[in-house]
């Protein structure tokens, strides 16, 4: 027959396994949703090119996430404690996965990618009707076709992507919520805070869109599995800490009949509106969630809209830029995050100083974030656009009285609204060899070569080449600087972060943790994740010098930038959002000096309130009371 104490300690190292297989699979599931999140904004790019849609549009399509999350936060935080939560977690898992399959579904569905051009790879004659020529009538200016014009307008493939990220945040919801209510209710409390053929353009080309629905393919595989572990974990296990107890057991019973007599007192919904207005009444969870609201708006434009920055701000590819925030930013994160959390578990830091930690680590992250006004290249030389055919810069704002057309090229009989730039020997760059001036070409594909270009006034050859002409190597030099500032600044505001959480999920009581951090997750997605990628979007869009045309003339998707403009939204409107968070950030520092957190609550209290249950239920139950219980009850009346 097998000991007692040898069962306990057993069923001990089982619980503690278990415990350690949901914490596995939890981060597994983290890795995975930020995976699929992580590449969702680096494609952003790359979809507003595929579809040809502005970037408003583009920032509801990444909106839509928090859409779907917003759908099931409250429902999910509150109901979700009182069921399986891992199998819900892990249902969250697969439906993610679904999400991500379905936003790759367009690929499939439409036809190949045919990008806005007037040059023909294979140079043939038929091609030289894109070079200038005096000769030409404007009667040949090629007219769309009423079929390929109506089922361009028609193509709405968009949606099916906007529907999939919406599916992918419903999937999301119960993850945060009821992993770290799982964790808090499970673990020890100082233990959960560890807890594509011939081209004419170019990579850096901006019409280049590269293959970005195999990423969501794997996104959808990678969440799929990492459902898996979940389905076999249970619903509850005992407290960290009490498995070597020999109690364990009548504690685990006297648990039981508790929550049967609570049950019997109140329905499952009658306490949602008690702990709805314990919440709104408590000032320091009000205000931190009014800073995270802010903070949010501030860091959702500078991650979202970071690739399309950095593109326009130094002249890089799409897929260099998104390898290199890779780099630069997902090392310093993690560790951050790491050390945080051991930090926080090793020293055992009270809710008052997380709280003024977080404060001083952020307030360093802001200040380090102005820098970013230092590393600036400025725009593209585009005659016409940004610079005179004359190579003189273009003061006015936002170029409203851009002229594409000079003397060198109006016999050209040049189309105006294209855009198949080329750069020219002279360092400038034109929208078209036409506009450049040229007369005749040289070679196939990217490679090539324009020449006899009369607008190009250059001691050599006057000739002209495909693409952008390149930004200074400065502008290289100060990419650099711009990333290895980024480093710091990843580093800096991970290691906020878990110290920051904690006061959210310290200043509420236990059994409003998980619907207090589902309604700070609702306003966070409310007033941040859905209206700013779309009205910072709008702004973006303020700043195009030169739109894209469609078959039907209609405009598609932005070319180019006025990058001075850019920049100073860019970077102005989220130091502006996140230095207001500070001033609230103040006000918090100073209530935790008065308030009595519901962590620092003697917890004889809260033992003498289940003693006092305990005590009715046996009086009801005629159930004979324990010698510990009698001790208990002497204690109760002495305190």
């Amino acid at each position: 027959m097998e000991e007692p104490g040898k069962r306990v300690a057993t069923r001990g190292v089982t619980c503690f396994s278990k415990i350690k297989m949901f914490l596995l699979a939890l981060t597994g599931a983290y890795v995975a949703k930020s995976l699929s999140g992580i590449y969702m904004n680096s494609m952003l790019t790359q979809i507003e090119r595929q579809f040809n849609i502005p970037t408003s549009i583009v920032g509801f399509i990444n909106g839509s996430f928090e859409i779907g999350n917003l759908l099931f936060i409250i429902f999910v935080s509150y109901f979700g404690t009182k069921l399986h939560r891992p199998i819900v977690i892990g249902v969250g898992c697969v439906v993610m996965g679904l999400g991500c399959f379905l936003i790759s579904l367009p690929h499939f569905l439409m036809g190949r990618y045919e990008y806005e051009k007037t040059i023909s790879p294979s140079n043939n004659l038929s091609s030289n009707s894109f070079l200038c020529s005096g000769n030409r009538s404007q009667t040949l200016t090629p007219t769309p076709d009423p079929k390929e014009c109506s089922k361009e307008i028609k193509s709405l493939m968009w949606i099916y992507v906007m529907v999939g990220n919406l599916i992918r945040g419903i999937g999301e919801t119960p993850i945060m919520p009821l992993g770290i209510s799982y964790i808090e209710d499970f673990a020890k409390s100082e233990n959960s805070p560890l807890y594509i053929d011939d081209l004419t353009i170019a990579l850096t080309d901006t019409r280049w869109v590269g293959a970005w629905w195999i990423g969501f393919l794997i996104c959808a595989g990678v969440n799929v599995l990492t459902s898996i572990p979940f389905f076999f974990l249970p619903k509850t296990l005992p407290k960290e800490g009490l498995e070597d107890n020999a109690d364990v057991t009548k504690s685990n019973e006297k648990e039981k009949h508790r929550e049967k007599a609570m049950g019997k007192k109140r329905g499952i919904t009658k306490d949602f509106l008690p702990f709805m207005k314990s919440l709104f009444c408590n000032p320091i969870y009000v205000l931190f969630t009014l800073i995270s609201v802010l903070q949010i708006n501030s860091f959702i434009i500078t991650f979202t809209f970071m690739p399309k920055y950095l593109e326009q701000q130094y002249g890089k590819s799409t897929a260099e830029i998104i390898f290199l925030i890779g780099v630069y930013s997902l090392p310093p994160i993690c560790i951050g995050y790491l050390i945080g959390g051991l930090i926080m578990k090793k020293f055992k830091i009270t809710v008052k100083k997380a709280a003024y930690i977080a404060f001083c680590l952020s307030l360093i992250e802001y200040l380090l974030f102005f820098l970013n006004f230092m590393w600036t290249c400025d725009n593209f030389p585009v005659a016409g656009l940004t610079t005179s055919y004359e190579h003189e810069r273009i003061q006015q704002p936002l170029y409203v009285k851009k002229n594409v057309l000079a003397e060198c090229s109006k016999t050209c009989n040049c189309l105006t609204k294209t855009w198949d730039p080329v750069c020219g020997d002279n360092g400038l760059s034109y929208m078209s060899a036409c506009l450049a001036g040229c007369e005749n070409s040289d070679g196939t594909g990217i490679n090539m070569v324009f020449q006899n270009c009369s607008c190009i006034q250059s001691s050599g050859s006057s000739s002209a080449v495909l693409g952008l002409c390149n930004k200074s190597p400065d502008c290289t030099i100060k990419l650099q600087y711009f990333l290895i500032v980024s480093v710091f600044s990843y580093f800096i505001f991970s290691l906020a972060v878990i110290p920051g959480y904690m006061v959210l999920l310290r200043c509420t009581k236990s059994e409003e943790k998980s619907l207090g951090v589902g309604l700070h997750t609702f306003f966070i997605r409310v007033f941040g994740g859905i209206p700013t990628p779309i009205y910072f979007g709008a702004l973006i869009d303020r700043t195009c010098l030169h739109w894209g045309t469609l078959k039907c003339g209609e405009p598609g998707a932005c070319r180019m930038y006025d990058i001075n403009e850019y920049r100073r939204i860019y970077i102005g409107l989220p130091a502006a959002l996140r230095g207001s968070s500070y001033l609230v950030s103040i006000f918090i520092l100073k209530l935790l000096r008065k308030f009595q957190l519901p962590e620092e609550t003697d917890s004889s209290e809260t033992e003498l309130a289940e003693m006092k249950l305990t005590e009715k239920e046996s009086e009801c139950m005629d159930v004979p009371r324990s010698p510990e219980f009698e001790n208990n009850r002497e204690l109760k009346t002495k305190l």
